[in-house]
Order: C-alpha cells, then structure tokens, then sequence
C-alpha cells in the first residue's frame, strides 16, 4: 500500500475520479478501506460488488448505503460468508416490505429476502429466520416458507415465536411437516389456541405434548386433559405438567392418582383448587402406598435383601456380581441389589424397571455408581425394554444425559 493512496483513501471526502481509481487498485487493503465508507456513489458500490476478493464483498455487503441492486446481487454471491454478512442487514429491513410493493427499492429488498429464505447454507437461513421472529410485519409467505424449512434451526425460531403465522398456518404445518421438533417449537407459542392444541394431541407426539402441557399460556379443552391424563399412566413425562396444569378437572386427578410417582401425587394433593372429595381420594391413595411399603418391608427379613447389603458393606457387590445375576435372570436379586447401590426403595427400583423408560433406567444405573454400558444391558436383560428403544452410552461409554437430567428422571419416580 503506498503512502499517497493510503492518505486518498483515508480523505474526508473523494471526488468521483478517485473513487474510481482506489476501486480499481490492485492492493486488496485499499479497497476494503474504499468499502467500508458511507459517502460513494452508487456505481462503485456496485462495481465493488463484484470485485475478485470475498472480503471486499463482504464489507460492501455489511455496508448500510450499498444500493439494493447491489445486495440482490450479493445475496447470490458464491461465497456463503458474504452472504451472511448480508442476510442481518436485508432482514431487518423486511417491515413493510411484501410481494406486492411497487416501489422499486423495497421490491428489490423483498426479492433479496426471498432469495436468502432459499439459501443453500442452513446459516444463512437460520440467520434470516431468528432476525424475522419477531417482526410483527414480516413478508408472510417469507415467514412461512422458513416454518417450512426442513432444519429446525431455521424454522424452529418463527414456528415459535413469529406473530405472522396463523392458526391456519400452523395447522397446515402440524399435519404435514417431516421436520422433527416443528410440533414442539409450535407447542411452546405464547397463546397456543384451544384448536392448534387439539392438533399437537392429535399429532401423538409426546415431547411436543409435554412441551403444551407445560406451556401456561396454551389452552387446552377440559376433555383433552381428561383424555391426556387417562394415557400418560405409562407416559412419565406428562406426569409434572399435568399436576401444574390450570383448571385440572376432578376426573383427572382421581385418574392421575393412581399411578403418579410420590412425590408428584404430594404436589397434587396439596392444589387447592380440587373438590373435597378428590382430596380424600388421594389421601386414601398415599396411605395405601405407605401400607403396601411396609408390608414390603416386613417381607425382607426372608428375602436376599440383607444378604446383599452385607456385600455392598464388604465392598463385594460389584458390577461382575450384577452383571452374572442378569445373566441368571435372579430378578430379585438385580432390584435388590441395584435398590442398594442406588440408596433407593426397592419399591422404586420396581416401579422404574417396569415403566421400561431408558431414561429412567439410566438414571438408577447412574445413581447406583455402575457404568453405562451395563445400564444398556440392564435396559435390555431386565426391563425388557425393546432394541430400537434403548438409550445408548455415548462412543466413549459415558451417560448420554447430564447429571441434572439424569437427577431429574430419577425424581419423577419420587426418589
């Protein structure tokens, strides 16, 4: 860079002539300088629009005063960082803008958001996706063409937020689309309505189910509930939102009262809003449970539970022992021991074998302090949990969870 046009360049203002010049430099520096003013002619912008070098077109991309021909231009640039540079800009230039406009600048802007909505860098989409969320008055069949979107990164961000899409929209959305998580996304919608709710239920997807049962501002119908809690007896993830659901039907509760982990049929006792004879309801039903646990109790003096206890105190009940016991199919002593390992009711240890849910199993198998390897074996040996549905260690052999997750799966069964 020689000392003349590095001084040209840095001028408060350049005439027409210099401005050509520095744009034809050969040194890639100076026209990056000339690139980044906001004073040029709007012929150089679009000359270095074209320029050889991706990093002058970014800049003239980032550039606010780059005429819109120019950015129509960059948005089918070859190189997908100046492409991104461009989508923030464009996007949110997007209010007012539509299909239909007839001035030319914002006809330009409007074909420029298009294009970048069928960008082939998933970036570039999600970009223009999480900037347009929240604008009230985003082209709409722009919006709807990235709740289409086959990443859930690009659509994920308008399904559950944008104001643009209707019920109409959505509904359209929740019966046609592959993309897995869009039901969920739409479920988490501040207002979700009495209609897209019956299609989220509709749609049997059950962590987009657990994801409106959480939702506080969704409105689901009296027997929707009613329905969703006669089938989550197998399905503990709707356990905790169901309890905390606003206006919980009577009928519900008692269904719910039979089969929800201790500490969550605790919770729903102490709601206030549930008649007085459900309240006896489920305090008849914690008292059968600590009956029935009792009895268990007296029965352990005849079963291995003791012997086994005793292992564990000598250190001798190690994963090997587990290990062969599975391999015998001593069921009994498997709960036993994982019930001692884990520091858990083995009316507990039962109560997660049998739900066969790998998460929950996992969870045991974590807290019992064997690795997670042999929890997969658990899974399959003693729960009966089917191939397909097994949870799997990772490459390494570690959990696949967090330690809160895990934690967490552990609680919904009350321990």
């Amino acid at each position: 860079m020689s000392n003349s046009d590095k001084k040209l360049v840095s001028k408060d203002k350049l005439s027409y002539k210099e401005m050509q010049s520095l744009a034809s430099n050969e040194d890639i520096v100076i026209r990056c300088q000339l690139a980044e003013r906001h004073d040029l002619r709007p012929e150089i912008l679009y000359f270095l629009a074209e320029d050889a070098e991706m990093e002058v077109r970014r800049r003239i991309a980032l550039n606010p005063t780059t005429p819109r021909q120019a950015d129509l231009l960059l948005a089918q640039d070859k190189d997908e960082a100046v492409r991104l540079q461009l989508t923030e800009k464009i996007a949110n230039l997007a209010p007012d803008v539509s299909a239909d406009e007839q001035d030319k600048i914002q006809t330009l802007t409007y074909e420029a958001l298009k294009l970048l909505s069928h960008d082939q860098a998933t970036k570039v989409r999600q970009i223009l996706s999480e900037t347009l969320k929240d604008m009230v008055d985003a082209p709409g069949d722009i919006i709807k063409h990235l709740a289409q979107d086959i990443e859930l990164v690009v659509a994920g961000p308008v399904l559950q937020f944008s104001p643009v899409l209707t019920d109409e929209d959505l509904l359209e959305i929740i019966s046609t689309s592959h993309t897995k998580g869009a039901v969920n996304a739409i479920s988490k919608r501040i207002n979700v309505s009495e209609n897209i709710s019956d299609a989220v239920i509709a749609s049997n997807e059950e962590s987009a189910i657990a994801d409106l049962l959480s939702n506080e501002s969704a409105q689901i119908r009296e027997d929707a509930l009613d329905l969703l809690a006669e089938r989550a007896q197998h399905i503990t993830l709707w356990h905790a939102p169901l309890i905390k659901r606003p206006k919980l039907s009577a009928n519900a509760a008692k269904r719910m009262a039979h089969y929800l982990a201790d500490n969550l049929l605790t919770t729903l006792q102490e709601r206030q809003d549930l008649p007085q004879d459900v309240i006896v309801t489920l305090k008849e039903e914690v008292k059968k449970r600590i009956d029935h646990e009792e009895d268990i109790e007296e029965k352990e003096d005849t079963d291995p539970i003791n012997e086994i206890r005793e292992l564990h105190k000598k250190g001798e009940l190690t994963e090997e022992t587990l290990g062969d016991w599975m391999d015998e199919g001593n069921f009994l002593y498997i709960t036993s021991a994982l019930a001692v390992m884990a520091d858990i009711r083995r009316v507990t240890v039962k109560k997660i074998i049998s739900s066969q849910s790998g998460k929950g199993i996992m969870a045991l198998c974590w807290k019992a302090g064997i690795n997670a390897l042999l929890g997969e074996s658990v899974q399959f040996k003693v729960a009966k949990v089917p191939v397909k549905n097994i949870l799997k260690a990772t490459e390494s052999g570690a959990y696949p969870l967090t330690d809160d997750e895990l934690s967490w799966h552990l609680d919904l069964f009350g321990e």
